[in-house]
């Protein structure tokens, strides 16, 4: 089960810093204002995500509570993530006036 987790771990660390790389580069592109200031949030909570997976691998060695509120960050952020997203998808739609 050990390995199980390592293997998910790693393959997780290594999707979110594809998704790193990409949003730094759609970051560029993004136009200003409300859209960049949103995006430049959103490029924060990965960050945060990414350095959450990245301790995921130690979580054995965390002692519980620790574990626990990392764990309970990581949920908070993605809940937030999740609005912001369908918030910002939603502006888009709205400005192409669908």
């Amino acid at each position: 089960m050990e390995n199980l987790f390592l293997v998910l771990s790693i393959s997780a660390i290594i999707v979110m810093l594809y998704a790193l790389y990409r949003v730094n580069v759609l970051r560029k592109k993004v136009p200003g204002g409300v859209v960049k200031s949103t995006w430049n949030f959103l490029t924060l909570l990965i960050v945060l995500f990414t350095v959450g997976y990245l301790a995921t691998p130690f979580f054995p060695m965390l002692p519980q509570e620790v574990r626990d509120i990392l764990v309970g960050v990581i949920f908070l952020a993605g809940a937030v993530f999740v609005v912001i997203v369908i918030n910002l998808f939603y502006r888009v739609v709205e400005d192409l006036g669908l």
